[in-house]
């Protein structure tokens, strides 16, 4: 099924077109890399198909399933938090929580059990309660990332989710990914500069081409 397509897609900054003419469908249940060079525009593809900016020209559509379900979007700046910053880790994704809590914010069992699924999934649970801005780059990271995850998004959008992520914690954050699509029928969509490492857990891949032909790749 297709959640959202896009057709002949031209936008830009002032008066300089940074996508051109780009025709791509997001299947539902997928895990789709968006890769390319610096400055190839794929934040900016991202907010499109979100209908965070609207395009100079062209068509974007969405299916009934799109509008109905629920998205989760983890902005690249999303972990710069101040090293003030008061919240612990725990706090923070429990928030994820707080759309489906209601006015009193009462957690039952499931959820403080899908809080502690979640904080183990991205290995921060032994951190969740340390102080965010006593994070790494990393963890901060993976903390957004998981308070997206509680809001049990249809749709997850990731901007450079693994930055600042070790090895290791890239390869278990793909896997989990990965794994959420297989299982539960999630689509991911994740931009990415780390294709050859990212590539055997991937449907998909897009990929921006500078400013030039934008193209959808099988993996």
């Amino acid at each position: 099924m297709i959640l959202c397509s896009l057709r002949n897609i031209v936008f830009g900054y002032e008066h300089e077109p940074v996508i051109r003419n780009v025709s791509v469908d997001i299947h539902a249940g997928e895990f789709i890399a968006v890769s390319g060079p610096n400055g190839a525009a794929k934040t900016t593809l991202l907010k499109l198909m979100l209908g965070l900016m609207k395009p100079w020209s062209g068509t974007i559509q969405y299916s009934s399933e799109f509008t109905k379900g629920s998205v989760a979007y983890v902005p690249q700046q999303a972990s710069s938090f101040n090293p003030g910053f008061p919240s612990k880790v725990i706090e923070l994704v429990r928030s994820g929580c707080y759309p489906e809590l209601g006015l009193f914010r009462r957690f039952i069992k499931e959820q403080h059990a899908l809080v502690e699924d979640t904080l183990r999934a991205v290995g921060l649970w032994e951190l969740r309660s340390r102080k965010i801005g006593e994070l790494s780059g990393g963890q901060k990271q993976r903390a957004c990332i998981a308070r997206a995850m509680v809001q049990q998004p249809d749709l997850l959008v990731l901007d450079e989710p693994v930055t600042g992520m070790d090895t290791a914690s890239r390869i278990r954050f793909y896997e989990w990914m990965r794994s959420i699509v297989k299982t539960q029928g999630k689509t991911v969509i994740m931009v990415t500069h780390g294709l050859d490492e990212a590539r055997e857990y991937l449907d998909r891949v897009i990929y921006l081409e500078g400013k030039e032909e934008n193209y959808n790749a099988p993996v």
